[in-house]
């Protein structure tokens, strides 16, 4: 598995800092469980901003705030990327975190059927500001074509997709915003499936997807 699409800088920098919202966090934290490179570089932005605070003189009512920004960067990352198991476990399988939070691998999650063959199921978590869900499209089928009205990450984890001249396999993540309208294409031979967080509803080009869009959460 070679992954060619990465975290930015700022996802990275926030992410050890422990200011990204849980959707931002989950999505990255499953990035992470795949991608070695990103690792690294996470290693690298926790040693750099140990060494930030270590230089940074603060005042005691300030104290507890970095202390607590030390503690999170001292947390341990989940950077394994899933091995088989006894039962068998595929290699395609879904790594944790995101394997907890949907209580089960890709063999036995229950999707909700958002027409033309592709399914979600959308990941509850404690924060306001991101809507997550698992995206399931068909092998060689087109995501409707939109753009954003905010940020937008999508994790592969099955599967790959076509973006342009882009192409997004197991493991790339793709991150847009609203300065992009696209129309991302399943490629043949498998179904793709993603993790998808958001901070704003996407704007389809199709008024018919915009009539039923309230009624599928998208």
């Amino acid at each position: 598995m070679t992954i060619r699409h990465h975290l930015s800088d700022d996802l990275l920098v926030s992410y050890a800092a422990g200011s990204l919202a849980e959707g931002w966090s989950l999505a990255v934290a499953t990035h992470l469980a795949l991608c070695p490179q990103c690792r690294k570089r996470l290693t690298l932005a926790e040693d750099i901003g140990g060494e930030l605070l270590d230089a940074t003189e603060t005042s005691e009512d300030v104290t507890s705030s970095w202390e607590a920004v030390r503690r999170r960067l001292a947390e341990p990352v989940v950077i394994e990327a899933p091995r088989p198991t006894p039962g068998g476990r595929r290699e395609g399988g879904l790594p944790e975190p995101l394997r907890s939070y949907l209580g089960g691998d890709i063999d036995t999650l229950r999707w909700r059927s958002l027409g033309r063959g592709a399914y979600q199921i959308r990941i509850p978590t404690a924060d306001s500001e991101t809507q997550v869900r698992l995206l399931r499209i068909p092998a060689g089928k087109p995501v409707p074509e939109h753009g954003h009205g905010g940020r937008e990450l999508t994790l592969v984890l099955t599967g790959s997709f076509a973006d342009g001249d882009d192409l997004f396999a197991r493991g790339d993540i793709e991150d847009a915003d609203a300065s992009l309208t696209h129309q991302p294409i399943a490629t043949p031979g498998q179904d793709c499936i993603c993790l998808a967080v958001t901070d704003a509803p996407l704007r389809f080009r199709s008024w018919i997807v915009r009539a039923i869009q309230p009624i599928l959460g998208i």
